[in-house]
């Protein structure tokens, strides 16, 4: 997860969170195929059907059989009405460095119609990866009306390009700098020296991954993680807007939540009005594609800006770790004084400034970027508010948690479809770079204290010298990281396979904690849902037999919550005990669902869209032992995958 070295005395971040719309499940009919191509997200597979793919894979099988049966294994994984397509290449001359054809259109998932594709391809001729790319790019829609789609390539090819017309990477890079929303991955199956140099070259050029397959269960692991991966995208919310460079003519925004974009050593100005007395909430959330390269040290940052040179907080985020990218958050708020008498106090214009740095060599792609921005009125005249609640104490590391069996759920894509948890212990499954997200809501004087527990996985090769990460982080209802720093938890854990465990928890919520210090106590000043992130290493797929990885969760909201932040407020009900579990607050606590054929964001004019859609259908990897009878035991992680 990120780490936040530092950050300004006072920063708070913003946000005005919207509850999804779940639309219903439409996966067959022609008009819904139609609908969703006009979105701009999809995937369309490329795959090497040249003569090379004739040859044996090693186990007594031909390459192309394997292909065959990885692609009908993607398809098995991948959501149910999520756009994908297939195109071959060598597949209809023995030469020919024209021979690449679209042979299932990219439209709402057709299973047996992807399978009855692949199944007709006879591996013949050339390899033209570059023309290939090409072309696949026109396969996939475009996003219409100001949307934010996803685009993925994914190429699977046993060899190099043996055309050159254009050349592969040279096509791959002018690609992904046509817009934010398309990215090509790679994978390698059996391939080494130059060929396995230009894949993993198309990868980065095409601001996607690389993935290596030495074998057939190689294939299809790492094709369903890569094409799970891209249809579990983040799930934008917003109002398309267009920061400036400078203070001069940048838009003004009023509060809701708005999309824009991002490139390194850029700064993107916002111009706000405020009063003298209410607290301006903005959070900015850059989403680059997950593992794409970056230093530890690249840095996200938001600061308030008024007057000439005048700034009123700022804070920092970077990703601190080597693995490549996720989802990255920073926040900051303008907080009155309580006497009234600060620099930022005065009403007038402000400026919400957002920065990006990079390193050398890191992801020189723009980012898709989500920002929010939410103003807290002062408490009513005569309201006198709960002392602050600065200290950790029964909510720290050694605070109880939940020991009973646990409950299936899957997590969201961000911040806008993230899963609503009660307390109680959860269990759910994290693909390699992914990063899932959940909801808790906590109330006036209760904390959030959680674990969060990576399981015991078969390795690829036995016991494994290979060393990922699995992380987490918890954010205010404003969408400040409060989870870094506290001396209390810390938000990494080396994964090798074998079980890994990390504690979280934020202080008790008071509405005076914005007048503290401590930059991670001054965020938990409101109630709401407070949301919590764990993101798996994208070095985990070197490491784990399963596409997915196990993961636990146990959660507590500790103290009784009161009706409100004035001094004296009533109980609201009492406390529940930590061996106690609620439902999930959206009723559906076995996740699941499908790609609904709601658009990936709508954009109201005017206003905040209304994103539709369903939770992601998530296939669950084999386990490593089989389940006992009775297997709802309160030991999760026993037997690694579930």
């Amino acid at each position: 997860m990120a780490q936040r070295p530092c950050r300004g005395a006072v920063a708070v971040l913003g946000g005005l969170l919207l509850a999804l719309t779940v639309g219903p499940l439409q996966a067959t009919a022609t008009a819904s195929a139609q609908e969703k191509a006009a979105e701009g997200t999809g995937m369309v597979m490329v795959l090497d059907s040249s003569g090379s793919m004739a040859g044996g894979d090693g186990s007594g099988s031909t390459r192309i059989d394997s292909a065959r049966k990885a692609v009908g294994t993607v398809a098995d994984a991948l959501p149910d009405g999520y756009p994908t397509g297939l195109r071959v290449y060598g597949a209809d001359k023995a030469k020919g460095c024209d021979d690449t054809r679209l042979a299932q259109p990219v439209a709402a998932l057709d299973r047996a119609g992807l399978k009855r594709a692949v199944a007709g391809v006879r591996p013949k001729g050339d390899t033209p990866i570059g023309l290939s790319l090409r072309k696949a790019a026109g396969d996939l829609p475009r996003p219409a009306g100001g949307a934010t789609g996803k685009r993925t390539i994914l190429l699977i090819s046993d060899g190099e390009d043996n055309c050159q017309a254009p050349p592969p990477c040279k096509a791959a890079a002018q690609l992904a700098a046509s817009g934010v929303d398309l990215h090509i991955d790679a994978i390698g199956f059996q391939v080494a020296g130059k060929a396995r140099a230009q894949l993993e070259c198309i990868a980065k050029a095409g601001n996607g991954r690389y993935y290596d397959a030495p074998d057939a269960r190689a294939l299809a692991r790492q094709l369903q993680r890569a094409g799970q991966l891209s249809a579990d995208g983040y799930r934008f919310k917003g109002k398309q807007i267009r920061g400036t460079t400078t203070r001069r003519g940048a838009p003004g925004i009023v509060p809701g939540q708005y999309l824009d974009t991002i490139g390194p050593h850029e700064e993107r100005y916002y111009a706000v009005g405020l009063d003298a007395v209410s607290t301006a909430d903005f959070s900015a959330t850059v989403v680059p594609q997950p593992g794409a390269a970056v230093d530890p040290l690249d840095m996200l940052r938001t600061r308030i800006a008024y007057g000439t040179t005048g700034s009123c907080d700022s804070a920092s985020e970077r990703f601190g770790q080597h693995e490549g990218a996720a989802p990255l958050t920073s926040g900051v708020s303008r907080i009155p004084t309580q006497g009234g008498n600060g620099g930022c106090d005065k009403a007038g214009r402000y400026w919400l400034v957002v920065e990006r740095k990079a390193a050398k060599g890191s992801d020189a792609a723009r980012w898709p970027m989500e920002l929010t921005f939410h103003v807290e009125h002062p408490l009513k005249k005569g309201v006198t508010p709960a002392q602050s609640e600065p200290e950790y104490g029964a909510g720290g590391k050694d605070a109880p948690l939940p020991a009973t069996a646990p409950r299936d759920v899957t997590g969201g894509t961000g911040f806008n479809d993230a899963r609503t948890l009660h307390q109680g212990v959860w269990r759910d499954k994290v693909l390699p770079a992914q990063t899932r997200w959940y909801k808790v809501p906590v109330g006036w004087g209760q904390q959030l204290r959680y674990d969060v527990e990576f399981a015991n996985e078969p390795t690829v090769k036995g016991y494994s010298a290979h060393t990922s990460y699995g992380g987490t982080q918890v954010y205010t209802p404003s969408r400040v990281p409060v989870g870094s720093g506290t001396g209390q938890f810390r938000p990494q854990v080396s994964y090798n396979g074998r079980p890994a465990s990390l504690s979280m928890g934020t202080v008790p919520v008071a509405w005076t904690n914005r007048y503290e210090t401590h930059p991670d106590v001054v965020p938990v000043h409101r109630n709401g849902d407070f949301y919590l992130a764990v993101t798996l290493g994208a070095k985990a797929a070197e490491i784990a037999q399963h596409p997915q990885i196990g993961v636990v969760l146990r959660i507590a909201v500790l103290g009784r919550e009161k009706s409100g932040p004035q001094a004296g407020a009533s109980a609201v009900r009492a406390e529940v005990s930590p061996g106690d579990s609620g439902p999930s607050a959206d009723g559906t606590p076995d996740g699941g669902g499908g790609w609904s054929t709601g658009r990936v964001v709508a954009v109201a004019i005017g206003g905040v869209g209304v994103l539709l859609l369903a939770g992601l259908a998530v296939a669950y990897g084999r386990a490593r032992r089989k389940p006992q009878a009775g297997a709802g035991n309160s030991d999760p992680m026993r037997g690694g995958s579930w």
